[in-house]
């Protein structure tokens, strides 16, 4: 891949600027902790990885910053930190999963002194970006088999290198395909309001020299009946024990139409989305985001100044939906809560 989404660099955290896309390509450097937890709160970083990846990476800038000359008092601001970061997005669990991660190492090291545990959680935040590029690839090789020749693929919003520290989840399985020499192409949704479908997955897939079509959230269903989508393909930000998934806002949509029309319907996901402590998506946090993102678009109004606005970031689709979750360490389907649970060895 020609970009890099996020990576430590000089002892700081430099991404590339997602709300800058698909104009300009620029890379931002955060050399403290509560800027990178604004990149966060602000989708200059997102996809439910990329998050996590952020979030340990800003984790490992706090405790730089920390100020201590004992063992506790560094441990009560490194949670302080640990809680800013928890604050600025509460959907994707790959963020909780990530500073719970972080937690334990620095708690497992406590015995060390403070600039060895300093340096121990930066190689932790750089093992987790590391981790994600391979579990990404290796959910790609697990999902490929499921492309057939010559099919064209719907995704919704981007669940590519953008949204991951790079391959990405539900463009990973489409890049293994391309890469296997299948003739594939791509309809991406725009994914209204914040377009990452527009903006970020056709920025990435035409890099990459994969065929892509770019429609309109509401066109899904018109080209799915005329039989022009053979397999559906997104991300994922929490998948519940039962096999409920939240992703992006308008994803439950396209679940639906696709059952309407007898097309797979597929989740590809790292093992970190999983939230099996949740027993289905009702309990699933949904976000909702400022009223700005529906009534303007790039500064310019396009309602009616004083209308009423709901924005959830996110919707569930029910398992009953979906066809298989990809995962790396292979595909479950079927009976979701006890595949998932012997996934992860529960």
């Amino acid at each position: 891949m020609s970009f890099r989404t996020i990576e430590w660099r000089d002892n700081k955290v430099v991404m590339i600027d997602q709300t800058r896309l698909p104009g300009e390509e620029v890379y931002n450097e955060y050399g403290d902790f509560k800027s990178v937890a604004e990149a966060i709160r602000g989708m200059i970083i997102r996809g439910a990885p990329a998050i996590g990846v952020a979030a340990a990476m800003g984790i490992a800038l706090g405790a730089r910053e920390i100020i201590a000359d004992t063992h506790g008092s560094f441990f009560q601001q490194l949670s302080n930190v640990c809680d800013v970061m928890a604050r600025t997005r509460p959907t994707a669990v790959n963020l909780f999963w990530a500073i719970e991660r972080m937690k334990r190492v620095a708690e497992a090291n406590r015995d060390k002194d403070l600039g060895s545990i300093r340096e121990i959680l930066k190689a932790e935040a750089i093992r987790i970006e590391e981790e994600d590029l391979a579990i990404c690839k290796a959910i790609g090789r697990n999902g490929a088999p499921l492309i057939k020749e010559g099919a064209t693929i719907l995704t919704h919003c981007n669940a590519g290198g953008l949204a991951t520290a790079g391959y990405g989840t539900a463009l990973g399985v489409i890049r293994a395909a391309h890469e296997a020499g299948k003739n594939i192409q791509v309809f991406a949704d725009e994914t209204r309001p914040w377009l990452q479908g527009a903006r970020l997955t056709s920025w990435e897939l035409m890099k990459d020299g994969i065929p892509v079509t770019l429609i309109a959230d509401n066109m899904a269903g018109f080209f799915m009946k005329k039989g022009e989508i053979d397999v559906c393909v997104v991300g994922a930000d929490r998948i519940a024990a039962n096999g409920d998934t939240a992703n992006k806002i308008g994803t439950y949509s396209v679940a639906v139409l696709a059952k309407e029309n007898r097309i797979p319907f597929y989740i590809a996901a790292p093992i970190s989305t999983l939230d099996l402590s949740i027993k289905n998506g009702d309990e699933i946090p949904i976000e909702e985001r400022h009223s700005c993102e529906v009534t303007h678009l790039h500064g310019f109004p396009v309602a009616p100044e004083g209308i009423r606005v709901r924005n959830p970031a996110f919707d569930v689709t029910p398992a009953r939906y979906i066809a298989g979750i990809i995962t790396e360490k292979g595909v479950v389907r079927g009976d979701f809560e006890q595949e998932l649970r012997a996934l992860v060895g529960q």
